[in-house]
């Protein structure tokens, strides 16, 4: 069993900053790639920023440029750095780790999610 903990919304006005962590615990055999996605109010969950194991990423058009992304595997932990933020980015704040076990399967867990509000 693997648990997710995220941690670091809030509230902040735009223009401010944010860090939000995700650390992953339990029977850990390897990860893959790391994301976070977010969900606002009446619209569907998006795919925000990714890193894979090689610490290739993604970003959503909306962030780049304001978003950084990065992980420390020796803490199994995922970060969102997320500068310059706007309002339009307040959303509840989810992360996503794939789990390699030793058999070669993999599955998706998912933080509790973390609110962050951007006031104008």
């Amino acid at each position: 069993q693997v648990q997710l903990v995220e941690s670091g919304g809030g509230l902040v006005q735009g223009g401010g900053a944010l860090r939000l962590s995700c650390a992953a615990s339990g029977s850990i055999f390897s990860i893959n790639a790391m994301g976070w996605y977010r969900q606002a109010p009446g619209k569907q969950r998006e795919l925000v920023a990714a890193i894979t194991s090689g610490s290739n990423t993604y970003y959503a058009d909306s962030v780049k440029g304001r978003f950084t992304i990065s992980r420390d595997d020796a803490k199994n932990t995922v970060y969102l750095q997320m500068n310059s933020l706007k309002p339009e980015d307040t959303a509840v704040y989810y992360c996503n780790v794939q789990i390699r076990y030793s058999d070669a399967t993999v599955y998706n867990y998912w933080g509790q999610g973390t609110q962050v509000t951007v006031s104008s």
